[in-house]
């Protein structure tokens, strides 16, 4: 018992350890685009129809820094001040997938193939379900009056008059954030750790790996993934366990674009505010183009992954990873506490 949970322990120090420095400086930059990239200027840009807001919607989405309220409101805020329901569904498929913490994860973790393909798939992802949604909902628009537009009120938008940019970015970069993906991001690397710990090395290449470029795999990692939320930055350590098991790239690919993308609230949500049909296509979407990027990344990737938690993008000292991941613990156990002081002030207000 005493070893199995040291060995624990060890997975989730090393795996902690490689992403830190990445997760840190990912943050930073999210909390300066914060400062510049805020809810009215994307709403300025995604109001109306057509072909160039829904390229403009997936575009914005893939590395734009969100405020805590969180993807879903944001994009029926979106809905609201008159973006179509296709440049709506369009940020709505590519801004959870990915980010500008989750890539540089990405990038350091599992290299750079993962680093580019994935905002890739994003952007594409968003591009199609927002132009299939426009087909069918083509003059179906809402726009509310500027009087009764809602303003963002988070930390990055409203940060006070007396509070310097940098102040700012800083808060949004270091407490919103963590307070934001904490314990997720806690719960991804338990998980992560637990699997290099208790699954065999060769258990997926042995039990879904199979001929078809592994589709097998794909198609049981999309069934976790769509009803499952996982954020796009603690989804990696996940996959990188399971490659580290056997499991092919392209599975675990569908696994970082449904997890993130799709979730039992998010259709709730849109069935209900842009209509079923949408909501259909969303889904549709995010299915059919997780599988298609799979076997593509299968087809592109190297014989041989397994080894791919060991062999990050390029080196750091094992000083500067130790301590950002003490720094990293830090930051993420702060927000986790900020967090729900700010749920128990919510519940006795």
């Amino acid at each position: 018992m005493v070893d199995f949970l040291r060995t624990i322990g060890l997975e989730f120090w090393s795996v902690l350890a490689d992403m830190s420095p990445y997760l840190l400086f990912g943050f930073a930059v999210a909390g300066v685009l914060s400062v510049f990239i805020n809810a009215e200027l994307v709403e300025k840009h995604l109001g109306g129809t057509g072909f160039w807001q829904v390229f403009k919607a997936s575009l914005f989405g893939v590395p734009l820094p969100l405020c805590s309220c969180g993807v879903i409101p944001v994009s029926m805020s979106l809905h609201r001040h008159g973006a179509s329901k296709g440049a709506t569904i369009s940020f709505l498929l590519s801004t959870p997938q990915t980010g500008v913490d989750s890539i540089l994860v990405t990038y350091g973790l599992m290299g750079p193939i993962f680093a580019i393909f994935r905002p890739v798939a994003a952007f594409v992802t968003g591009l199609i379900g927002g132009g299939v949604v426009n087909l069918f909902e083509r003059h179906d628009t809402v726009h509310t009056p500027p009087e009764k537009k809602e303003a963002c009120t988070d930390s990055c938008c409203s940060g006070g008059k007396k509070e310097s940019r940098l102040m700012r970015a800083a808060k949004h970069a270091f407490i919103t954030l963590p307070a934001d993906i904490g314990r997720a991001m806690l719960v991804g690397l338990i998980i992560a750790a637990l699997i290099s710990a208790l699954v065999p090395k060769t258990f997926f290449a042995e039990t879904l790996a199979v001929s078809g470029g592994g589709i097998i795999a794909m198609l049981v990692m999309m069934v976790l993934g769509v009803p499952v939320y996982v954020c796009a930055t603690a989804s990696v350590p996940i996959a990188v366990a399971l490659i580290a098991k056997g499991l092919n790239p392209g599975a675990a690919m569908v696994f970082l674009m449904t997890g993130p993308a799709t979730n039992a609230a998010t259709l709730v949500t849109l069935a209900s505010q842009v209509g079923k049909r949408s909501a259909l296509i969303f889904l549709l979407t995010v299915v059919v183009s997780s599988l298609v990027c799979g076997i593509i990344l299968d087809a592109i990737s190297p014989d041989d992954m397994s080894s791919i938690q060991y062999a990050p993008a390029f080196m750091l000292p094992e000083w500067l990873k130790s301590t950002c991941a003490v720094i990293l613990l830090a930051v993420l156990g702060y927000g986790i506490i900020h967090h729900r002081r700010m749920e128990i002030q919510e519940s006795t207000s």
